[in-house]
């Protein structure tokens, strides 16, 4: 059966006129001015393959994914050499521009047959509105103690919780920095496409959105460590230094942060620290997808590709009677949104005035009789001055109030496990020298 392709661009050889000459496994079905065009004929269904001959510069992670969803693969025209290592980069088969026409229809043959083969999930996938699954990993069992062996990459910790302020931000930011003063290489991403705060908590004056940079040059193919390292912003500690990627500026930035994208920045960020802690939003509806365009792009596919790709999952909720209710609902929509999650849930800002006498006992009890299957993992004590004096300073509580007992509480939380089965490094020798400079 022959693949009906589109083009796009006139070679120096013309092999799209030879392709179209040879009457053999591909077939040009239509020829395009410009890639907008392609893109238009390829989600109509007109063609399962697309030869880019001229503008490939324009070719970027999310137009790669947006025609992988459709089913079509891409074959692009360069004789640069770091163009072709780009290319290869974000899924697209490259092919020398003096390639003959039976070679380049091999080359269309085989990336349609490889991308027909079932393959697993890969971190990259669509970011894009086509349905809820098409953003999810497979169901299955994940390992969510932080102190879990490693698989070659850092560890991703993704902080959540519902809409309140139940203390994401907080709870994500220091955690981080226990991570850090503990002597380790942290991450720390505001991906919250809502209300990114991570900068103002810490007095960061930053209007560069560090994690839409690091997405721009993923989608591009360019993000590499040393592109990491310097979009990230260090935060030097009495002990160690936190790298951060600041999130967006204003909420209707959202669009800069595709999961597709994300997913990279997450792995690569992965592999040259031991963990990357992801302050996330708090919306989990995947409501885009009643919009009659269903390649639209996906506000909560970043909360949602961070879960995903988490291999802890803290989910926190206020310790009142309004914020515990929410948190409940909140599982439960974290279940039906990302399956494979194992949550540990966190009840912050546990106080007498709101739970009654003996608040963490009170709120046991209740959780165990009204909450879902999931234990509460740890009880963070309400402690607004020291919270309000690291506010006011743009440090954390590790700095501003060494002896707090919400402190104390998410260090125990986060730093204890590791303590308890020390695993070795996973930064290069050449990555830690980075991070140290």
């Amino acid at each position: 059966m022959s693949i009906p392709v589109v083009t796009v661009g006139q070679s120096s050889e013309d092999l799209v006129g030879g392709l179209e000459r040879l009457h053999g496994p591909v077939t040009v079905v239509r020829r395009c001015s410009e890639l907008t065009e392609l893109l238009a004929a390829c989600q109509s269904g007109l063609a399962r393959a697309a030869v880019v001959a001229e503008g490939s510069d324009e070719l970027t992670v999310a137009l790669v994914d947006r025609l992988s969803a459709v089913g079509v693969v891409i074959v692009a025209l360069t004789d640069s050499a770091s163009e072709t290592a780009r290319l290869t980069a974000i899924g697209v088969t490259a092919a020398p521009a003096g390639l003959d026409s039976a070679a380049l229809a091999g080359k269309i043959s085989g990336a349609v047959d490889q991308w027909s083969r079932p393959k697993p999930f890969q971190a990259g996938d669509s970011g894009f509105a086509d349905t809820g699954a098409a953003i999810r990993t497979q169901p299955g069992a994940v390992e969510s103690d932080v102190s879990a062996e490693p698989s070659g990459a850092g560890r991703l910790i993704a902080v959540w919780g519902p809409a309140g302020a139940p203390g994401r931000t907080l709870v994500a930011a220091n955690m981080a920095g226990e991570l850090a003063a503990a002597g380790n290489s942290v991450f720390l991403i505001d991906a919250d496409s809502y209300g990114a705060s991570v900068a103002g908590l810490l007095g960061l004056l930053d209007e560069s959105a560090g994690l839409a940079q690091a997405c721009r040059l993923a989608d591009l193919g360019q993000l590499d460590a040393d592109a990491l390292l310097r979009v990230a912003t260090p935060v030097a500690l009495k002990s160690g230094t936190l790298r951060i990627l600041t999130g967006i500026t204003r909420a209707d930035r959202w669009i800069e942060l595709r999961a597709s994208a994300l997913g990279i920045v997450f792995e690569k960020a992965r592999e040259i620290a031991d963990y990357v802690v992801v302050d996330t939003g708090f919306c989990l509806e995947a409501d885009e997808e009643l919009s009659f365009d269903t390649m639209a792009p996906r506000r909560n596919a970043a909360t949602i590709r961070s879960l995903e790709m988490a291999d802890t999952v803290y989910a926190v909720g206020a310790a009142d009677s309004i914020g515990v209710p929410r948190l409940v609902r909140g599982l439960s929509e974290l279940e039906a949104a990302v399956p494979q999650a194992v949550p540990l849930v966190v009840l912050n800002k546990v106080r007498a005035s709101a739970a009654g006498r003996s608040p963490e006992r009170q709120l046991r009890d209740a959780w165990e009789r009204y909450g879902p299957a999931a234990a509460i993992a740890a009880f963070l004590p309400s402690d607004s001055a020291a919270s309000d004096s690291a506010l006011l300073s743009g440090c954390l509580l590790l700095e501003a109030a060494p002896q707090s007992g919400l402190r104390l509480a998410i260090a125990e939380l986060v730093c204890a496990p590791v303590q308890r089965k020390r695993r070795s490094s996973v930064f290069t020798s050449t990555a830690k020298r980075r991070l140290k400079g």
